[in-house]
């Protein structure tokens, strides 16, 4: 064929996080059904960097953009591409799609056809024996052929009879009807005792069942392709052969194995019509939005996530679902399953670090730098604690492009710490006042208010701005976070990539700083938080920096939760400050002068955050955007929440696939790209300049 000429040039490959996009010279090889690249084009005489066989490999364009493309082997692996623009990612992707199709088509005309047989899958003795014997014609190879077959030469291959595919589709069932008597088998052990239905070696036996099954029925798909094209000549123009979604699908694994039917769109409730129905964002206004904080009211939500009982139902869609992932995966497509989410957007989670307003104000009261840096440590490590909700680990919602959350915090200036030493407040929060109550009757100058406002700025990759101040302090923090959640077997981590800024203006002062990784541990069984990594905490004018580690828990003995830090002049490289202790209970701060200090975060008191009403709130904002799926999830209708979340997801894949058909770039509203970070539109640190500057021009 014409279209069948070898074709090379310059892509760029996607190496890791750390790496990023690097130029590579690629080769299509058609004659052997090749993707080679090399360093350069100078070093195409050498040996490839990598090689992808492209038999059985499927070719798909990204949606994130017009210039990216994957290439996903049969074996695995996968290349991810990206072209100079939209005209050469068709040249490549075309050419590649045919090559594909050519070597898919070979495999299918020359694999030798499968020998007729009948047995049962079942094992030699009880059924419910724990040792499966295995007879020698039940080995998975007797069935599949497995890489390239050498032939007598003169030797004709015939061609696979239709009866042959009813064979092995019956062998099949006999499988799937075994695996699903497995895990039922497995589920009702009882839950204590010897041999229980949470035994760690037979959870990871249901996992990979699972995996194998779905593996299998891929199989049969390609040989019914292969039997498909041997018997019209060829496969239809344009197509590649691409894996199937799983068998045990996760709809039906959502009661331990019960079948959920979706309704039909006709019979969808109003609220999910009207959340695929929102406008497109870009057409409503972008224009940033002064929010009131008169118009704010006391929190009175107060959703604890301590029910385990979900996650021990739901037991075989975890599994599913890791049956399905790699070791080092990126998660950030993967759509996790409803039940598992905490009742909170990721967004209103990073509002609820600042649950401690009076310890944050109180930095800029330090009339030292030393004690400045010290108050910004002690505010910092107890601001963890209360981002997380109960003990158990749950996945806030993954904002939506454009999804924003506004609240604020008022706080009695005597509440505030004015010297060292008396940053913590020892009242309980059964002890604490209403601040509703508290404040009542009092003139704006009684309180400072600490406004806070988060933007999702991006969507691939996930990335959110949060920006909060006090303008009666004049001080403000700015920062930017992309979530990267990897699985890591039995655990999940989340790395935290991105920067914060604390600026004092009061003091010329400005922090940065940055956030520890998570991690979910024993995900199959009762599943946890803890925090891990070194962070850094500098202040370049004066000269002072923190490092804080969070420790994870070694794999035999040591305490979970575990941080140490210490803070010091860099100038000098005197330590001022240690500490230690647990993130979520009591930490222990030593200073320079011999003092001690100890600090009990479950006794702290929170200062409840001030939300507009659902009503005033605009369409994107988290509360409002994810109303119907908190409701369901605190009715326990794990359905229904699933039905409104899919809604939502789908409405911002069709608005992502709009703009990119209209090459319309996305327009934030509160943050404004500024180098590899995200900057707030009206930083106090702008606002102060200008009226500084003003009042000089007046005088």
């Amino acid at each position: 064929s014409d279209h069948m000429e070898n074709i090379c040039g310059y892509l760029m490959k996607y190496t890791n996080l750390v790496t990023g996009w690097q130029y590579r010279f690629f080769v299509l090889n058609n004659d052997a059904g090749l993707l080679e690249y090399f360093v350069n084009e100078q070093s195409r005489h050498l040996k490839p960097r990598g090689t992808l066989q492209l038999a059985g490999a499927v070719i798909s364009p990204s949606d994130e953009d017009s210039h990216t493309f994957t290439v996903n082997a049969a074996s695995g692996e996968q290349y991810k591409l990206r072209a100079t623009d939209a005209k050469e990612r068709q040249h490549w992707v075309s050419r590649l799609q045919i090559c594909t199709q050519h070597h898919t088509e070979a495999i299918g005309k020359n694999n030798p056809p499968l020998k007729s047989r009948s047995f049962s899958l079942a094992s030699q003795g009880s059924a419910n024996s724990p040792g499966v014997q295995r007879r020698p014609s039940q080995n998975a190879v007797s069935f599949f052929s497995v890489g390239h077959h050498r032939l007598p030469s003169g030797k004709r291959v015939p061609i696979m009879q239709p009866d042959h595919l009813v064979d092995v589709r019956e062998m099949m069932s006999q499988a799937e009807g075994q695996q699903r008597d497995l895990i039922r088998s497995i589920e009702c052990l009882p839950v204590s005792g010897h041999l229980t239905s949470l035994d760690q070696d037979l959870l990871m036996l249901k996992a990979t069942s699972m995996a194998t099954m779905n593996c299998l029925n891929d199989c049969f798909h390609i040989l019914q392709l292969q039997h498909a094209s041997q018997q019209k000549g060829s496969l239809p123009a344009g197509t590649t052969i691409s894996w199937l979604e799983p068998k045990i699908s996760l709809a039906n694994h959502f009661k331990n194995g019960a079948a959920q039917n979706f309704p039909a769109e006709i019979n969808k409730p109003a609220s999910v019509r009207e959340e695929q129905s929102i406008a497109e964002p870009c057409q409503l206004t972008r224009e940033p939005e002064e929010i009131n904080p008169d118009e704010e009211l006391e929190d009175i939500c107060d959703d604890k996530e301590d029910d385990l009982g979900a996650v021990e139902e739901q037991r075989s869609v975890i599994l599913h679902l890791l049956s399905q992932l790699k070791l080092g995966m990126d998660l950030t497509r993967v759509v996790l399953p409803t039940f598992i989410l905490e009742k909170r957007s990721l967004l209103e989670m990073y509002a609820d670090f600042m649950s401690h307003p009076d310890l944050f104000i109180a930095i800029t009261n330090g009339t030292t730098p030393e004690e400045r840096m010290i108050r910004f440590v002690e505010y910092y490590l107890t601001s963890f604690h209360e981002g997380r909700k109960g003990a158990i680990a749950k996945k806030p919602y993954n904002p939506i492009i454009g999804e924003t959350f506004h609240c604020s915090w008022r706080m009695p200036k005597g509440d505030v710490a004015a010297d060292a030493g008396s940053n913590f407040s020892a009242h309980s929060p059964s002890e604490q006042i209403p601040l509703s109550k508290d404040l009542e009757g009092q003139t704006e100058l009684d309180y400072y208010t600490v406004k806070f406002v988060a933007e999702q700025v991006s969507h691939h990759p996930p990335v959110s701005g949060f920006y909060a101040e006090c303008v009666e302090k004049k001080m403000c923090v700015n920062a930017h976070v992309w979530t990267k959640s990897k699985f890591l077997g039995m655990s999940i981590g989340v790395t935290m990539v991105g920067e914060g800024l604390l600026s004092l203006l009061e003091h010329g002062e400005e922090y940065t700083f940055s956030l520890p990784c998570a991690y979910a541990r024993s995900i199959l069984t009762v599943p946890w938080v803890e925090l891990g990594g070194k962070v850094n905490i500098n202040c370049a004018k004066t000269g002072y920096s923190a490092s804080i580690n969070f420790h994870t828990k070694p794999f035999y003995g040591g305490k979970l939760h575990r941080v140490t830090g210490e803070v010091k002049q860099n100038t000098t490289n005197t330590v001022v400050c240690r500490v230690q202790g647990e993130w979520n209970s009591v930490l222990e701060f030593t200073y320079s002068n011999g003092e001690t200090k100890y600090v009990d975060l479950t006794k702290l008191s929170v200062t409840r955050k001030r939300v507009r009403p659902l009503e005033k709130q605009g369409p994107f904002e988290s509360r409002r955007l994810w109303q119907h799926v908190t409701e369901s999830l605190r009715d326990g209708d794990i359905d229904k929440a699933t039905e409104h979340k899919r809604a939502l997801e789908e409405r911002q894949r069709n608005e992502e696939r709009l703009r990119a058909e209209t090459e319309t770039p996305w327009c934030t509203k509160y943050f404004l790209k500024e180098g590899d970070g995200w900057i707030y539109h009206k930083p106090l640190w702008k606002t102060v300049s200008a009226a500084q500057t003003r009042q000089m021009d007046t005088n």
